[in-house]
């Protein structure tokens, strides 16, 4: 028989909890991101002019673009499983401590996200649907990281690779994807008109978009010298 005092080391799926005596040292663990083959399908956008914009836009045949290929760039990638749990359908700001979904809580602890909100983009819940996913579509740049967690629905990522082609990320519901500070990127609906997302962000949240070109501004060169010309 152990004697009381006996120290118990039980691991849990994303802490440690760790009893001594009466007190307990916690020991918080790194979310890992999903498996290559978990990632969201990617591909090659067709050249030119984008036409309809919420179509897949696939070159034929198919370029499709690997979770290696998205690493490069910048891009992270995790899976929940955002059936599990009951989000609203809009709150602006949501409190991320409120997250049900212990996975979602150990991310948000890893990486520091203290402020979140929800949003639905379909025409029964965003006022001006059509002008506000046009303005979603314009070639941009943010100045701090971008976090989306697709609760459900889908929806298009296109992103510029280092060559500055346009390579399509089609996320769906459960996809927790972050893009880089200074990437050029743009969002769109697909054709459900659907997609219903978690934004999360470090401190006080900054949405403003600051449309290509964008050469001189300190994000951009930040993401050149990480992104780019590191790996020339």
């Amino acid at each position: 028989k152990k004697p009381a005092t006996a120290q118990i080391c039980e691991v849990v799926k994303y802490k440690i909890q760790i009893p001594v005596a009466r007190s307990s040292i916690f020991i918080q663990m790194t979310v890992e991101q999903a498996p290559d083959n978990e990632w969201p399908e990617a591909w090659y956008m067709t050249e030119g002019d984008c036409e309809n914009q919420k179509a897949l836009n696939k070159q034929e045949p198919n370029q499709p673009v690997t979770a290696e290929m998205l690493r490069k760039i910048g891009i992270n990638y995790w899976n929940l499983p955002s059936e599990e749990f009951t989000y609203p359908v809009k709150s602006v700001p949501w409190d991320p401590k409120e997250a049900p979904d212990p996975k979602l809580m150990a991310l948000r602890d890893d990486r520091g996200y203290s402020y979140a909100d929800i949003i639905t983009i379909h025409p029964d819940h965003l006022p001006g649907y059509d002008e506000k996913v046009k303005s979603f579509f314009e070639e941009h740049i943010h100045d701090a990281e971008e976090i989306r967690y697709i609760i459900s629905g889908s929806g298009f990522f296109d992103v510029r690779d280092a060559d500055d082609k346009w390579v399509r990320v089609h996320v769906k519901k459960g996809d927790l994807m972050t893009l880089p500070e200074g990437i050029y990127h743009r969002f769109t609906c697909d054709e459900s008109d659907f997609i219903h997302a978690m934004r999360l962000f470090k401190g006080q949240p900054i949405w403003t978009p600051f449309n290509r070109p964008q050469e001189e501004h300190p994000s951009r060169q930040k993401y050149v010298d990480e992104f780019i010309a590191a790996k020339a």
